[in-house]
Protein backbone atom coordinates (compact mmCIF):
# COMPACT_ATOMS: atom_id res chain seq x y z
CA UNK A 1 0.00 0.00 0.00
CA UNK A 2 1.16 3.42 -0.44
CA UNK A 3 1.19 4.65 3.31
CA UNK A 4 -0.01 8.34 2.84
CA UNK A 5 -1.54 7.83 0.00
CA UNK A 6 -4.16 5.37 1.72
CA UNK A 7 -4.99 7.51 4.54
CA UNK A 8 -6.04 10.05 1.96
CA UNK A 9 -8.32 8.05 0.04
CA UNK A 10 -10.06 6.43 3.17
CA UNK A 11 -13.74 7.05 3.19
CA UNK A 12 -16.96 4.98 5.52
CA UNK A 13 -18.69 4.79 1.97
CA UNK A 14 -16.22 2.91 0.23
CA UNK A 15 -17.68 0.02 -1.08
CA UNK A 16 -15.95 -3.72 -0.73
CA UNK A 17 -13.22 -4.65 -3.90
CA UNK A 18 -15.26 -8.41 -3.89
CA UNK A 19 -18.87 -7.04 -4.33
CA UNK A 20 -21.52 -6.61 -6.98
CA UNK A 21 -24.49 -4.44 -5.75
CA UNK A 22 -25.96 -1.99 -8.09
CA UNK A 23 -24.75 1.14 -8.52
CA UNK A 24 -25.51 4.22 -9.93
CA UNK A 25 -22.62 5.10 -13.03
CA UNK A 26 -22.54 9.03 -12.00
CA UNK A 27 -21.50 8.13 -8.47
CA UNK A 28 -18.28 6.95 -10.38
CA UNK A 29 -14.94 8.36 -8.71
CA UNK A 30 -11.55 7.84 -8.05
CA UNK A 31 -8.01 9.34 -8.25
CA UNK A 32 -6.34 10.90 -11.31
CA UNK A 33 -2.47 10.50 -11.71
CA UNK A 34 -0.93 13.52 -13.68
CA UNK A 35 2.30 14.01 -14.29
CA UNK A 36 3.21 16.01 -11.09
CA UNK A 37 1.79 12.88 -8.71
CA UNK A 38 -1.65 12.09 -7.19
CA UNK A 39 -4.37 14.64 -6.78
CA UNK A 40 -7.72 13.42 -5.86
CA UNK A 41 -10.68 14.18 -8.05
CA UNK A 42 -13.26 12.97 -10.41
CA UNK A 43 -12.45 10.66 -12.91
CA UNK A 44 -11.36 12.60 -16.05
CA UNK A 45 -13.60 12.65 -18.84
CA UNK A 46 -12.63 9.57 -21.20
CA UNK A 47 -12.07 9.54 -24.75
CA UNK A 48 -13.20 6.50 -26.47
CA UNK A 49 -10.91 7.38 -29.59
CA UNK A 50 -7.61 8.07 -28.27
CA UNK A 51 -5.71 5.59 -29.36
CA UNK A 52 -1.91 7.10 -29.32
CA UNK A 53 0.58 4.51 -29.57
CA UNK A 54 2.90 6.15 -27.07
CA UNK A 55 -0.05 6.31 -24.53
CA UNK A 56 -1.37 3.23 -21.96
CA UNK A 57 -4.79 4.03 -19.98
CA UNK A 58 -5.11 1.69 -17.10
CA UNK A 59 -8.17 1.30 -14.59
CA UNK A 60 -6.93 -0.05 -11.15
CA UNK A 61 -6.99 0.16 -7.17
CA UNK A 62 -5.21 3.08 -5.98
CA UNK A 63 -2.88 0.22 -3.99
CA UNK A 64 -1.17 -1.20 -7.35
CA UNK A 65 0.17 1.48 -9.09
CA UNK A 66 2.74 4.43 -8.17
CA UNK A 67 4.84 6.62 -9.47
CA UNK A 68 8.02 4.39 -9.73
CA UNK A 69 6.30 1.66 -11.94
CA UNK A 70 5.05 4.11 -14.40
CA UNK A 71 8.17 5.87 -14.78
CA UNK A 72 9.78 2.50 -15.16
CA UNK A 73 7.57 1.17 -17.96
CA UNK A 74 8.18 4.98 -19.89
CA UNK A 75 11.71 4.61 -19.72
CA UNK A 76 11.89 1.31 -21.02
CA UNK A 77 9.13 1.73 -24.02
CA UNK A 78 8.88 5.41 -24.20
CA UNK A 79 4.71 5.19 -23.58
CA UNK A 80 3.13 7.48 -20.89
CA UNK A 81 0.53 5.59 -18.61
CA UNK A 82 -2.72 7.63 -17.40
CA UNK A 83 -4.19 5.81 -14.53
CA UNK A 84 -7.27 6.13 -12.85
CA UNK A 85 -8.36 4.26 -10.29
CA UNK A 86 -11.40 2.53 -8.36
CA UNK A 87 -12.39 1.46 -4.74
CA UNK A 88 -14.36 -1.52 -6.07
CA UNK A 89 -15.29 -4.28 -8.39
CA UNK A 90 -18.76 -2.87 -8.91
CA UNK A 91 -17.87 0.76 -9.40
CA UNK A 92 -15.30 -0.43 -12.67
CA UNK A 93 -17.85 -3.18 -13.66
CA UNK A 94 -20.24 -0.20 -13.34
CA UNK A 95 -18.34 2.04 -15.81
CA UNK A 96 -17.86 -0.49 -18.45
CA UNK A 97 -22.09 -1.08 -18.12
CA UNK A 98 -22.31 2.51 -18.59
CA UNK A 99 -19.66 2.75 -21.67
CA UNK A 100 -17.81 4.87 -19.81
CA UNK A 101 -15.00 2.51 -20.11
CA UNK A 102 -13.78 2.49 -23.87
CA UNK A 103 -10.24 4.30 -23.11
CA UNK A 104 -8.93 1.84 -21.03
CA UNK A 105 -6.32 -0.83 -22.38
CA UNK A 106 -5.93 -2.70 -18.96
CA UNK A 107 -8.62 -3.56 -16.09
CA UNK A 108 -6.89 -5.00 -12.76
CA UNK A 109 -10.54 -6.68 -11.61
CA UNK A 110 -10.08 -9.25 -8.81
CA UNK A 111 -11.08 -13.33 -9.59
CA UNK A 112 -14.54 -13.46 -9.02
CA UNK A 113 -15.27 -10.27 -11.24
CA UNK A 114 -13.42 -11.48 -14.33
CA UNK A 115 -15.90 -14.24 -14.45
CA UNK A 116 -18.76 -11.56 -14.52
CA UNK A 117 -17.19 -9.47 -17.63
CA UNK A 118 -16.45 -12.76 -19.12
CA UNK A 119 -20.34 -13.35 -18.64
CA UNK A 120 -20.75 -10.00 -20.50
CA UNK A 121 -18.35 -10.27 -23.01
CA UNK A 122 -16.27 -7.34 -22.36
CA UNK A 123 -12.92 -9.07 -22.65
CA UNK A 124 -10.58 -10.06 -25.31
CA UNK A 125 -9.19 -13.32 -24.95
CA UNK A 126 -5.49 -13.16 -24.58
CA UNK A 127 -3.09 -14.21 -26.63
CA UNK A 128 -0.39 -15.85 -24.66
CA UNK A 129 2.27 -16.39 -27.60
CA UNK A 130 2.57 -12.61 -27.16
CA UNK A 131 2.99 -12.48 -22.83
CA UNK A 132 6.36 -13.09 -21.56
CA UNK A 133 7.12 -14.94 -17.87
CA UNK A 134 3.39 -16.47 -17.68
CA UNK A 135 5.95 -19.60 -16.59
CA UNK A 136 6.50 -17.72 -13.54
CA UNK A 137 2.96 -17.60 -12.09
CA UNK A 138 2.85 -19.75 -9.25
CA UNK A 139 1.05 -23.45 -10.31
CA UNK A 140 -2.13 -22.44 -8.15
CA UNK A 141 -2.70 -19.48 -10.48
CA UNK A 142 -1.77 -21.16 -13.48
CA UNK A 143 -5.91 -21.77 -13.82
CA UNK A 144 -8.82 -20.19 -12.17
CA UNK A 145 -11.98 -21.34 -11.50
CA UNK A 146 -13.52 -18.27 -12.29
CA UNK A 147 -11.33 -18.83 -15.82
CA UNK A 148 -9.98 -21.97 -16.73
CA UNK A 149 -6.83 -21.74 -18.09
CA UNK A 150 -6.30 -17.90 -17.25
CA UNK A 151 -7.78 -17.66 -21.13
CA UNK A 152 -8.26 -13.74 -20.35
CA UNK A 153 -6.85 -12.61 -17.71
CA UNK A 154 -2.99 -12.83 -15.92
CA UNK A 155 -2.81 -12.57 -11.97
CA UNK A 156 -1.20 -9.65 -10.37
CA UNK A 157 -1.33 -10.38 -6.90
CA UNK A 158 -2.66 -12.52 -4.25
CA UNK A 159 -3.70 -12.91 -0.73
CA UNK A 160 -5.98 -13.94 2.13
CA UNK A 161 -8.81 -12.45 4.21
CA UNK A 162 -8.19 -12.40 8.12
CA UNK A 163 -8.75 -10.31 11.41
CA UNK A 164 -6.46 -7.19 11.61
CA UNK A 165 -6.30 -6.44 15.64
CA UNK A 166 -4.61 -4.56 18.59
CA UNK A 167 -2.72 -6.88 20.43
CA UNK A 168 -1.63 -4.21 23.41
CA UNK A 169 -5.53 -3.86 24.10
CA UNK A 170 -6.97 -7.77 23.63
CA UNK A 171 -6.24 -10.60 25.81
CA UNK A 172 -6.67 -13.56 24.56
CA UNK A 173 -6.09 -12.35 20.76
CA UNK A 174 -8.22 -14.02 17.75
CA UNK A 175 -7.80 -17.39 16.57
CA UNK A 176 -10.42 -17.79 14.51
CA UNK A 177 -14.10 -16.10 13.46
CA UNK A 178 -15.80 -17.28 16.47
CA UNK A 179 -14.01 -15.08 18.81
CA UNK A 180 -16.26 -12.04 17.36
CA UNK A 181 -19.58 -13.82 18.95
CA UNK A 182 -17.28 -15.09 22.18
CA UNK A 183 -15.96 -11.50 22.93
CA UNK A 184 -18.79 -9.71 21.39
CA UNK A 185 -19.30 -7.74 24.29
CA UNK A 186 -15.81 -6.63 24.81
CA UNK A 187 -15.55 -5.53 21.29
CA UNK A 188 -18.91 -3.90 21.17
CA UNK A 189 -18.93 -1.13 18.84
CA UNK A 190 -14.90 -1.33 18.56
CA UNK A 191 -14.90 -3.82 15.41
CA UNK A 192 -16.04 -3.90 11.63
CA UNK A 193 -16.35 -5.99 9.23
CA UNK A 194 -15.37 -5.47 5.19
CA UNK A 195 -18.30 -4.08 3.35
CA UNK A 196 -18.68 -7.64 1.21
CA UNK A 197 -21.89 -9.85 0.90
CA UNK A 198 -19.73 -13.14 0.22
CA UNK A 199 -16.44 -12.92 2.38
CA UNK A 200 -18.84 -11.87 5.57
CA UNK A 201 -21.24 -14.04 4.98
CA UNK A 202 -18.43 -16.88 3.81
CA UNK A 203 -16.68 -15.66 7.37
CA UNK A 204 -19.92 -16.83 9.41
CA UNK A 205 -20.50 -20.28 7.12
CA UNK A 206 -16.83 -20.99 7.80
CA UNK A 207 -17.30 -20.42 11.68
CA UNK A 208 -20.39 -23.08 11.62
CA UNK A 209 -17.94 -25.38 9.67
CA UNK A 210 -19.43 -25.09 6.21
CA UNK A 211 -18.07 -24.06 3.07
CA UNK A 212 -17.28 -20.44 2.30
CA UNK A 213 -19.30 -20.94 -1.17
CA UNK A 214 -22.34 -22.66 0.50
CA UNK A 215 -25.14 -23.05 -2.13
CA UNK A 216 -27.18 -24.87 1.03
CA UNK A 217 -30.25 -22.04 1.47
CA UNK A 218 -30.57 -23.55 5.42
CA UNK A 219 -26.52 -22.69 6.19
CA UNK A 220 -26.72 -19.76 4.36
CA UNK A 221 -29.88 -19.15 6.32
CA UNK A 222 -27.98 -19.90 9.37
CA UNK A 223 -25.03 -17.74 8.60
CA UNK A 224 -27.57 -14.81 8.15
CA UNK A 225 -29.20 -15.47 11.91
CA UNK A 226 -25.61 -15.78 13.53
CA UNK A 227 -24.98 -12.19 11.91
CA UNK A 228 -28.10 -10.58 13.06
CA UNK A 229 -27.28 -11.42 16.14
CA UNK A 230 -23.47 -10.11 15.86
CA UNK A 231 -24.65 -6.64 14.19
CA UNK A 232 -25.58 -4.96 17.09
CA UNK A 233 -21.69 -4.94 18.24
CA UNK A 234 -20.35 -4.26 14.70
CA UNK A 235 -19.34 -0.28 14.42
CA UNK A 236 -19.49 -0.29 10.51
CA UNK A 237 -19.42 -2.41 7.67
CA UNK A 238 -16.47 -1.30 5.46
CA UNK A 239 -13.29 -1.94 3.69
CA UNK A 240 -11.26 0.48 4.12
CA UNK A 241 -12.29 3.25 6.92
CA UNK A 242 -10.93 1.06 9.50
CA UNK A 243 -7.87 1.48 8.77
CA UNK A 244 -7.24 4.84 10.53
CA UNK A 245 -9.42 4.32 13.57
CA UNK A 246 -7.53 0.84 14.29
CA UNK A 247 -4.41 2.62 13.86
CA UNK A 248 -5.20 5.46 15.79
CA UNK A 249 -6.69 3.09 18.69
CA UNK A 250 -10.41 3.95 18.52
CA UNK A 251 -11.21 0.20 16.92
CA UNK A 252 -9.90 -2.96 18.89
CA UNK A 253 -10.54 -5.46 15.88
CA UNK A 254 -11.61 -5.23 12.14
CA UNK A 255 -11.93 -7.32 9.28
CA UNK A 256 -9.71 -7.25 6.75
CA UNK A 257 -7.22 -8.50 3.72
CA UNK A 258 -4.20 -8.96 4.24
CA UNK A 259 -2.26 -6.21 1.76
CA UNK A 260 -3.61 -4.06 3.65
CA UNK A 261 -2.73 -5.38 7.20
CA UNK A 262 0.67 -5.55 6.07
CA UNK A 263 0.40 -1.79 5.90
CA UNK A 264 -1.32 -1.11 9.15
CA UNK A 265 0.88 -3.48 10.78
CA UNK A 266 3.93 -1.71 9.44
CA UNK A 267 2.16 1.85 10.64
CA UNK A 268 1.54 0.53 14.35
CA UNK A 269 3.68 -2.38 15.87
CA UNK A 270 0.60 -3.17 17.99
CA UNK A 271 -1.13 -4.62 14.86
CA UNK A 272 -1.47 -8.02 14.28
CA UNK A 273 -2.78 -10.14 11.42
CA UNK A 274 -4.12 -13.61 11.92
CA UNK A 275 -5.76 -15.93 9.38
CA UNK A 276 -8.81 -17.61 11.15
CA UNK A 277 -8.45 -21.08 12.26
CA UNK A 278 -11.70 -22.28 10.67
CA UNK A 279 -10.36 -21.12 7.28
CA UNK A 280 -10.90 -18.05 4.95
CA UNK A 281 -10.89 -16.57 1.40
CA UNK A 282 -7.72 -17.10 -0.92
CA UNK A 283 -8.23 -13.96 -3.51
CA UNK A 284 -6.09 -12.94 -6.19
CA UNK A 285 -6.69 -9.42 -8.59
CA UNK A 286 -5.81 -9.70 -12.21
CA UNK A 287 -4.68 -7.56 -15.53
CA UNK A 288 -7.30 -7.85 -18.48
CA UNK A 289 -7.80 -6.54 -21.62
CA UNK A 290 -11.34 -5.13 -22.59
CA UNK A 291 -12.49 -5.75 -26.07
CA UNK A 292 -12.90 -1.82 -26.59
CA UNK A 293 -9.13 -1.53 -25.61
CA UNK A 294 -7.84 1.36 -27.84
CA UNK A 295 -4.43 0.29 -27.06
CA UNK A 296 -4.01 -3.45 -27.39
CA UNK A 297 -0.31 -3.83 -27.98
CA UNK A 298 0.71 -1.61 -25.49
CA UNK A 299 -1.38 -3.56 -23.15
CA UNK A 300 0.70 -6.61 -24.08
CA UNK A 301 3.91 -4.46 -23.15
CA UNK A 302 2.63 -3.59 -19.76
CA UNK A 303 1.82 -6.81 -18.91
CA UNK A 304 5.26 -7.75 -19.78
CA UNK A 305 6.34 -5.02 -18.11
CA UNK A 306 4.94 -6.28 -14.79
CA UNK A 307 5.89 -9.87 -14.82
CA UNK A 308 9.18 -8.95 -14.95
CA UNK A 309 10.75 -10.86 -12.15
CA UNK A 310 12.78 -7.57 -11.04
CA UNK A 311 9.73 -5.18 -11.50
CA UNK A 312 7.46 -7.37 -9.72
CA UNK A 313 9.78 -7.92 -6.82
CA UNK A 314 10.40 -4.13 -6.90
CA UNK A 315 6.56 -3.57 -6.78
CA UNK A 316 6.14 -6.07 -3.48
CA UNK A 317 8.75 -4.19 -1.53
CA UNK A 318 7.33 -0.65 -2.20
CA UNK A 319 3.70 -1.55 -2.57
CA UNK A 320 3.35 -4.66 0.50
CA UNK A 321 1.06 -7.20 -1.71
CA UNK A 322 2.06 -10.46 -2.28
CA UNK A 323 3.03 -11.21 -5.94
CA UNK A 324 1.98 -14.76 -7.81
CA UNK A 325 5.55 -14.47 -9.28
CA UNK A 326 7.75 -17.29 -8.27
CA UNK A 327 10.78 -15.36 -9.51
CA UNK A 328 10.07 -11.98 -8.27
CA UNK A 329 9.24 -13.82 -4.61
CA UNK A 330 13.23 -15.51 -4.93
CA UNK A 331 14.65 -12.20 -5.43
CA UNK A 332 12.65 -10.55 -2.49
CA UNK A 333 14.69 -9.49 1.19
CA UNK A 334 14.64 -12.45 3.21
CA UNK A 335 12.41 -10.45 5.80
CA UNK A 336 9.74 -9.65 3.48
CA UNK A 337 10.18 -13.02 1.53
CA UNK A 338 9.19 -14.99 5.06
CA UNK A 339 6.56 -12.38 6.01
CA UNK A 340 3.45 -14.50 6.56
CA UNK A 341 0.98 -11.93 6.50
CA UNK A 342 1.73 -11.77 2.98
CA UNK A 343 3.47 -15.20 2.67
CA UNK A 344 1.21 -17.57 4.64
CA UNK A 345 2.72 -20.96 5.03
CA UNK A 346 1.30 -24.07 3.29
CA UNK A 347 -0.67 -25.45 6.27
CA UNK A 348 -2.89 -22.08 6.50
CA UNK A 349 -3.32 -22.09 2.74
CA UNK A 350 -4.79 -25.15 2.59
CA UNK A 351 -8.01 -24.25 4.92
CA UNK A 352 -8.45 -21.56 2.40
CA UNK A 353 -11.25 -21.46 -0.08
CA UNK A 354 -12.29 -19.04 -3.60
CA UNK A 355 -15.04 -17.29 -3.49
CA UNK A 356 -16.97 -19.09 -6.17
CA UNK A 357 -19.69 -18.22 -9.00
CA UNK A 358 -22.76 -18.70 -7.10
CA UNK A 359 -26.08 -19.34 -9.18
CA UNK A 360 -29.64 -18.16 -9.19
CA UNK A 361 -31.49 -18.07 -7.07
CA UNK A 362 -29.06 -18.67 -4.64
CA UNK A 363 -26.84 -15.40 -5.22
CA UNK A 364 -30.62 -13.75 -5.24
CA UNK A 365 -30.02 -15.38 -1.59
CA UNK A 366 -26.85 -14.20 -0.24
CA UNK A 367 -28.22 -10.69 -1.77
CA UNK A 368 -31.30 -10.74 0.01
CA UNK A 369 -30.01 -11.51 3.41
CA UNK A 370 -26.87 -9.00 3.08
CA UNK A 371 -29.46 -5.85 2.40
CA UNK A 372 -31.80 -7.25 5.40
CA UNK A 373 -28.23 -7.11 7.35
CA UNK A 374 -26.88 -3.97 6.83
CA UNK A 375 -30.01 -1.91 6.54
CA UNK A 376 -31.63 -3.02 9.55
Amino acid sequence: MLHSFATAITHPTLRSRRQFLQVSAGAISGLALSGCGWTLGEVRPLQANAKAANELRIYTWSSYIDDALLEGFKAQTGVTVIADTFDSNETMLAAFQAGKGAAYSIIYPSDYTVAKMIELKLLQQLDRSRIQGLENILPKFQTSVHDPGNRYHVPISWGTTGLIYNSAKLSPPPTDWSYLWAYQKNLSRRMTLINDTREVMGATLRSLGYSYNSSNPQEIKQAYEKLAALKPAIASFTTDAWRDQLIAGDLLLAMGYSADAMSVTLANPALKYVIPSSGTSLWSDTMVIPKTAPNPDVAYAWINYVLQPSVAAQMTERLNFASPNQSAHDQLPAPLRDNEILFPSESLLTKCEGVAPVKEPIAELYEKYWTQLTSS
